[in-house]
């Protein structure tokens, strides 16, 4: 007598289907986390290169700044002037040579915390400005909580606005930089000028 070849049985079935699916949803569920990870890793990425940039653009501004004082409307403005609190103005205002790659010229320049809590760059067409001057505004850095200066005097004590009372310099020894982002992250850089 010949049997004839057996099936699956409802319950192997069942049982085979619901392993597939627990398989299924285990896969799913790493593949997201994967992915999450992954756009995690990209916006972490772009957030320390976009604070780098900033960093190297105003270390490189600095370092090319320029002992020359500028001619204003109202008379002359010190080649260097820091600011504690204005809430319209910069913090720190001063006058830049032009860099060697000769792509730019020797240029007045600003750096701002605005309301939108970004890093603003002012840069005017020149060092000697009309009244009508106007800077162009760029947007270096965004979600900034905190933007401080400190300026080191020829006495080796930093202070929070330039030029100070006493004192024969005219740019400062060094600059403190201190940024903290909207996040939490705190970033402080001293950059030697003299």
């Amino acid at each position: 007598m010949k049997r004839s070849p057996r099936g699956f049985t409802l319950i192997e079935l069942l049982t085979a289907l619901l392993i597939l699916s627990l398989l299924a949803l285990m896969s799913y569920r790493g593949l997201g986390a994967v992915l999450d990870g992954r756009a995690h890793a990209q916006q972490e990425t772009e957030k320390w290169r976009r604070v780098e940039s900033f960093f190297a653009r105003f270390e490189r501004d600095v370092l090319l700044s320029s002992p020359r004082p500028v001619r204003v409307a109202s008379g002359t403005s010190p080649a260097w002037r820091a600011q504690v609190a204005a809430p319209l103005e910069p913090r720190l205002e001063f006058s830049r040579f032009a860099s060697v790659d000769g792509v730019d010229t020797a240029r007045r320049l600003a750096y701002r915390l605005n309301e939108k809590q970004e890093i603003e760059l002012w840069l005017w067409p020149g060092l000697d400005l009309a009244p009508t001057a106007e800077p162009a505004r760029y947007s270096l850095l965004s979600g900034v909580a905190g933007f401080e200066l400190q300026y080191l005097n020829g006495d080796l004590l930093w202070l929070d606005a330039w030029p100070p009372a006493t004192g024969n310099l005219i740019i400062p020894r060094a600059v403190r930089v201190r940024v903290v982002l909207a996040s939490g992250e705190e970033f402080v850089r001293l950059i030697a000028l003299t």
